[in-house]
């Protein structure tokens, strides 16, 4: 079964706040589970199409290791990883769509990446590279 967020940790994750997630959940505009209880659970796959729209932390520029210029960036969740020998294979979860991106085990390591967290899939020409966003 897919992994089930809270209001505040689904909100947290798209960077609104959580009066605003909670109208979403009222007016439809995310599918969610009820508890028992009454409570809302909302499926982590319902927040991939919303990945793109969320908010990024700011950060102090002397806090800024790289920046990145391009700008065909895919906003997504991580749903899968494999390091074995020096590769690094990562699925990203995009608006219900899997790609995935080849990268040195070395980045993978570097990024600290985990399944579940959200990355964003930067498009150069026939190659896909990972940002941690």
């Amino acid at each position: 079964m897919a992994d089930l967020l809270s209001p505040r940790e689904a909100a947290l994750r798209l960077g609104i706040s959580y009066p605003t997630m909670k109208q979403w959940l009222y007016r439809g505009k995310l599918k969610a589970i009820k508890t028992p209880g009454g409570h809302y659970r909302i499926p982590e796959a319902e927040l991939d199409s919303l990945l793109h729209k969320a908010r990024r932390p700011e950060t102090p520029k002397r806090q800024m290791l790289r920046t990145v210029s391009g700008r065909n960036q895919l906003v997504g969740r991580i749903v899968e990883i494999k390091i074995e020998g020096l590769l690094a294979q990562i699925k990203l979860s995009i608006g219900g769509q899997i790609i995935t991106s080849l990268i040195t085990a070395d980045a993978a390591r570097e990024l600290q990446l985990e399944v579940g967290e959200t990355a964003a899939a930067l498009i150069k020409s026939t190659e896909v590279m990972l940002l941690r966003v």
